[in-house]
């Protein structure tokens, strides 16, 4: 399972969260085909992708004209890690990720409460961007 969180544009609390349990990418960007809309004038339609590429492993490619970056750095493809925060383009939107892992979350699942997800319905997933 993994959780994508935006971030505050000043400071580092959670605006919107979605939760993706069995997507083998995740399209973040403009357009409303993206399972995560932003809209923001630097973000570009299709603008980044999490791929998942193992058993709890994903990665980040870059898919967009403004760049996405990591600690500052402009990356085009690189190993998700577990509260990675990502910024689309220069000075765009942060997301936090967050990365659970199946052993973890089957063991939550075996409990007696009743599983909850966290994932917004489709028409919940737009977020606007100032």
């Amino acid at each position: 399972m993994i959780t994508l969180t935006l971030l505050h544009p000043l400071q580092s609390v959670a605006v919107q969260s979605w939760t993706f349990n069995d997507e083998p990418s995740i399209k973040i960007g403009r357009a409303t085909n993206n399972e995560v809309v932003l809209y923001s004038a630097v973000v570009s339609r299709h603008h980044v992708e999490i791929r998942k590429s193992g058993v709890d492993e994903w990665e980040v490619v870059n898919v967009g004209s403004n760049g996405t970056y990591i600690d500052g750095e402009l990356v085009e493809r690189t190993k998700a890690l577990d509260g990675m925060i990502v910024r689309l383009a220069k000075s765009g939107p942060k997301i936090l990720i967050k990365i659970e892992s199946n052993l973890s979350q089957n063991q939550s699942d075996s409990s007696n409460q009743p599983a909850r997800s966290k994932r917004q319905p489709k028409s919940a997933k737009d977020t606007l961007i100032s």
